[in-house]
């Protein structure tokens, strides 16, 4: 069964992954040259969810434990985030490339600053209940999670370009809407590509826009 499709762009080429949870691999399709291969890699474990970095050619896949790194063209591995947390739902990558967010089944979002360490610099525990994705912002200084608790949560995170500088996150807002049924809260959330909205999709069916 294929869990989750993403796409990449990296001039000249358009990669798409596929999560196949049966045989334990992530594909990549490289459309340009319309050819498909598997992760040249052992991923010790079963892949969760995947992404590709912005502008490199360097690939995220996750398996429930930790998140990890590779470069595609040069195919080596480059490293492992360790998020310490009981099981990964859900990574999105900063658009200048090198933070990092993960969410999780025990309601705890994680952090990473790469050129820091492969532990988290910041775990922030928002939701009583699983999150199901976290999501960053094109261009603002946006990143946002979503949960099976009927909310979804917005910050403000900050990434500078001097390197002696933490990031900066601040939480802004915290977004009710939807109702729960089976269980099930907030499903996804995603930000528009210019506009600071978020939209969000949960259980009950309904898709919701959240804007000032």
């Amino acid at each position: 069964m294929a869990r989750l499709a993403v796409w990449g762009l990296v001039k000249p080429f358009l990669f798409v992954s596929l999560c196949c949870q049966v045989i334990r691999s992530v594909l990549i399709h490289l459309l340009s040259k319309k050819l498909t291969q598997r992760l040249p890699f052992k991923l010790h474990g079963l892949p969760v969810c995947s992404t590709f970095h912005p502008t490199r050619s360097i690939f995220f896949v996750s398996t429930k434990k930790n998140v990890r790194v590779y470069d595609l063209v040069k195919k080596k591995f480059i490293k492992k985030l360790e998020a310490g947390v009981r099981e990964i739902s859900s990574v999105s990558i900063h658009p200048g490339g090198d933070n990092v967010i993960v969410g999780s089944k025990d309601g705890k979002l994680c952090w990473f600053d790469m050129d820091l360490s492969s532990k988290p610099y910041k775990i922030l525990k928002s939701h009583p209940k699983d999150i199901t994705n976290v999501a960053f912002h094109r261009n603002y200084p946006l990143f946002a999670s979503s949960s099976d608790d009927c909310t979804a949560y917005v910050f403000h995170g900050m990434v500078y370009s001097d390197l002696n500088q933490n990031p900066l996150i601040v939480p802004l807002e915290i977004l009710h809407g939807h109702t729960s049924v089976n269980g099930r809260g907030v499903l996804d959330c995603k930000f528009h590509p210019r506009q600071p909205w978020l939209f969000t999709a949960g259980a009950d069916a309904v898709i919701k826009l959240f804007c000032h």
